[in-house]
């Protein structure tokens, strides 16, 4: 496929300035004609999500991809399965399956992990509004995703990620962690993904 659109969405408490985006960033700027966006996305998932929809309203149907990372591959996979980009190559890191159970807990003032004097408020509110954003629970292509997951990942259950993205083509890591420092020794597969 050639690929000319590519996207990435972090986590949460991620950035742009991310090892994973920035690496992204940087595979990109090597290929001439790509457009790439990495986009900082706001602390609600709504308007998260209506961020995202705007930047990649005007991207083709086909050539485009979505990388996200934990909270971004829920995203990620919430904007796949819309019917505007069911044929779009999407690729999940250590993804998020349930984030309205898992960051419940997490309702209060939080800092940004890349710079902890930005601050937000995490809500009740947005821990619904991810439930309103769930996405079907089968996946309508699953050959179209890339799932990289880390049995090591000390935040997400590795065995929920890997049954949510069953039959997607990916990798499954004896050790790592939620960041995959080792990222840079599974790109290849990811790219080969990208562009098949």
């Amino acid at each position: 496929m050639e690929l000319t659109h590519l996207l990435y969405l972090h986590g949460f408490r991620s950035s742009p300035a991310s090892a994973k985006a920035r690496r992204m960033a940087a595979w990109a700027a090597t290929r001439p004609g790509l457009a790439f966006a990495c986009p900082q996305l706001p602390p609600s998932p709504l308007e998260a999500m209506a961020l995202i929809g705007g930047l990649v309203a005007g991207w083709p149907a086909t050539g485009a991809a979505v990388i996200g990372s934990s909270l971004g591959g829920f995203y990620a996979t919430a904007l796949a399965e819309q019917p505007a980009h069911r044929a779009w190559r999407v690729a999940v890191l250590n993804p998020a399956v349930d984030p309205a159970r898992d960051l419940a807990r997490h309702i209060g003032e939080q800092t940004a992990w890349h710079d902890p004097a930005l601050k937000f408020d995490f809500t009740e509110r947005h821990v619904a509004e991810l439930g309103e954003l769930t996405p079907p629970a089968r996946l309508t292509a699953p050959s179209r995703y890339y799932a990289l997951i880390a049995k090591g990942d000390e935040l997400l259950d590795w065995r929920e990620m890997l049954a949510r993205y069953a039959g997607c083509d990916g990798e499954v890591i004896e050790g790592s962690d939620h960041g995959l420092s080792d990222f840079e020794d599974h790109l290849p597969g990811l790219v080969r993904h990208l562009l098949a």
